[in-house]
């Protein structure tokens, strides 16, 4: 007798992928069918054109709808068959090294900063964040300027992530290459960042990376999220 696999996917909690008969064939108690784990990019958390006019469309449908999946198919190829394939992204991620570290870091780093935006971002911070900043820059100003330029004109030359980082009771701004981050490398707890990759903003911005860093701080950075990240 013939059966047909079903599965249910998550990025975050890892879901069995099952088996089921086809229509109109009776179960049998043992299915010949292999059990076993699968990731899915995480929703967004708002319509794929709720950015919009501040990030395209055009821009999420490759960036999260292609380019993330790409990330996300490499770690599933990678860990099939494998003990890996029962842990978390960030559980594999934290363990591995190599083209498995490269793409389940990706996968973590591009879910972060998706997450964080918001069709409602930018403005300021209020509470325990702000208070942090200020401790910590001078001024929201001060941090904001500095955020900024930490991604053009650098210290991010080429490709990678700028991160706002809680370490103790201060705040800081780190620079990290291709696919590392923070939590990876244990240089603190990451609260916000952007994507200085150029498939980040070439097709709203062309090769103009402060105007994208701009606009993302003044229109999609999501602090009420950066807040719940600091705790």
């Amino acid at each position: 007798m013939a059966f047909a696999c079903k599965s249910t996917i998550s990025l975050n909690a890892r879901v069995s992928v099952g088996c089921a008969p086809r229509r109109g064939l009776k179960a049998t108690p043992k299915p010949r069918c292999v059990t076993r784990m699968a990731f899915e990019s995480t929703p967004l958390p708002y319509e794929i054109d709720a950015l919009e006019p501040h990030m395209s469309k055009d821009t999420l449908s490759f960036h999260w709808g292609k380019h993330l999946l790409t990330y996300v198919t490499n770690v599933n190829t990678a860990v099939a068959g494998t003990d890996d394939e029962n842990l978390s992204m960030e559980e594999i991620m934290k363990k591995s090294s190599g083209g498995l570290f490269n793409n389940s870091a990706q996968v973590w780093n591009h879910d972060f900063f998706f997450q964080g935006m918001s069709p409602n971002g930018g403005g300021k911070p209020t509470g325990k964040l702000l208070e942090m900043i200020e401790s910590s820059f001078g001024s929201f100003e001060e941090f904001s300027e500095k955020f900024q330029a930490a991604g053009a004109p650098g210290p991010a030359f080429g490709s990678g992530w700028v991160w706002l980082v809680a370490n103790g009771d201060k705040l800081e701004i780190q620079f990290t290459q291709n696919a590392e981050n923070p939590l990876a490398s244990g240089t603190g707890t990451p609260i916000v960042t952007y994507d200085v990759w150029e498939h980040a903003y070439y097709l709203d911005h062309q090769n103009l990376r402060p105007r994208y860093i701009k606009t993302f701080m003044e229109n999609l950075v999501n602090w009420e999220i950066a807040s719940e990240r600091l705790g």
